[in-house]
């Protein structure tokens, strides 16, 4: 499968972060997660998947662990499995992250 230009199909909601599933299969799930100024994903960890984060559009504050950075277009973030991870929009632009789990969620 071929994804063309992902930031097209983002979706965003003042109310709380979009998330766009783009494409998957058994062992990886793609998506988006959209983010309104001010808007972000708290702090979870997933006890069983490593999750990627790669922005593509506008800057934000993620947190891996005990390790906060201010990350834009083109940064890499990883959480591995069991470690806890954040994202957060300070603004004042839209943020875009391409978001890759292994393995997928599960339903």
């Amino acid at each position: 499968m071929i994804v063309r230009n992902p930031v097209s199909q983002a979706e965003f909601s003042p109310s709380k972060m979009g998330k766009v599933s783009l494409c998957g299969g058994d062992h990886l799930y793609v998506g988006l997660n959209c983010f309104e100024p001010g808007q972000q994903h708290q702090a979870h960890v997933h006890t069983d998947q490593d999750k990627m984060y790669v922005v593509l559009q506008g800057r934000g504050e993620a947190t891996v662990g005990e390790q906060v950075s201010l990350v834009e277009a083109g940064d890499v973030i990883l959480a591995r499995a069991g470690v806890s991870h954040a994202m957060r929009n300070p603004g004042p632009e839209r943020l875009v992250v391409l978001v890759v789990f292994s393995p997928p969620p599960k339903s």
